[in-house]
Order: C-alpha cells, then structure tokens, then sequence
C-alpha cells in the first residue's frame, strides 16, 4: 500500500471515529495515537491549486534554469526572496545570492500537509548567507542531529523530485 493509500486509509478511520464521537458527545473530538491527547477533528478538506502571477520576478525562476539563485537589492539591503519594488518605490536591482552561508535554525517536519505525504520527513532551515541576506529552503541531510548553529551550508539550485521543478535548496557542507 502507497504511504498516500496508509494516510488516506487513516484518515477514513479518524472520520468514523470522530463521527461516532460527535454522535455521543456531540463533538468531533480523536484521540491522537502518537500522544493520546484529545484532539479536535475538523472534518472540511482543503485541496487548493492555485495560479499566481510571476512576471515581475520572473527573472528570479529563470536563474534557476541557469544554475543561479538571485535576489533583489534595494539601495544597501539584499531583498530575498526577491521583491518586484523596493520600499522606497524605486526599481531594485538583480543580484546573484552567494552560495556560502551558516545554518541559523533549522525544524524536521514530521507532520506535512497532504501534498507533501510522499517525501520522507525533511528538515528546513534558515541560513544567513555571506551578504547578510537569510534563505528559508529545505536543508539536504540525512542526519538532522549532526546540524548545529553556525553549521557551514551551500545554496544550490537542484531538482525536486518526483515533481520535476527547479528550486533551492541548502546543503550541509
């Protein structure tokens, strides 16, 4: 059975019960099996798709294509992710992020939304890169424990997979 087919099937029990639930005691309340805390179990699905417009930062996801993360720059501040218009009204300027930077913070995502049930858990990060500028992206490793603050990181375009997307990701040097 595929990890989606798992949580669907367990999703489908969590209804039943919560059902049964609200049918007792009129509230669609679960017992999480993990904490056996009681929790509150809405029953409204959100399944989004959504289109936004790039075109003003479209040379941002171009970049990728070429191997390159890039940020704005509004007079002395490095804008990322990169912004359309600078605070003060003027044009910003393209600049190419350094790949060189040091992990601030980072979190292992165990619990992801519905469109993400198909990858392992996953760290994400923040990193301040050599031009003061930070990167939230998802940290490569495969040993959350061994990061610590100030760990040396690398920003790099890579592809996401099974989607086939360009995106950035941080990775441990």
């Amino acid at each position: 059975m595929s990890q989606r087919a798992e949580i669907e099937a367990w999703f489908r029990k969590m209804e039943e019960f919560a059902e049964e639930m609200k049918r007792s005691v009129g509230i669609p309340a679960i017992i999480d099996p993990r904490t056996g805390a009681t929790m509150w179990y809405d029953q409204r699905e959100l399944k989004l798709r959504y289109m936004l417009s790039i075109e003003r930062v479209r040379r941002f996801f171009e970049a990728l294509g070429e191997g390159k993360v890039l940020a704005t720059k509004c007079k002395e501040a490095v804008m990322f992710p990169p912004q359309a218009d600078c605070p003060d009204g003027s044009m910003p300027e393209w600049v190419e992020m350094p790949s060189e930077g040091e992990l601030v913070t980072w979190t292992v995502i165990n619990v992801k939304p519905y469109t993400f049930s198909h990858y392992e858990d996953y760290v994400v990060g923040v990193a301040r890169m050599s031009n003061g500028a930070n990167v939230l992206a998802w940290v490569r490793t495969r040993d959350p424990a061994s990061l610590r603050p100030g760990t040396k990181v690398r920003l790099k375009v890579v592809r996401r997979e099974p989607e086939g997307y360009l995106t950035y990701e941080l990775e441990p040097e």
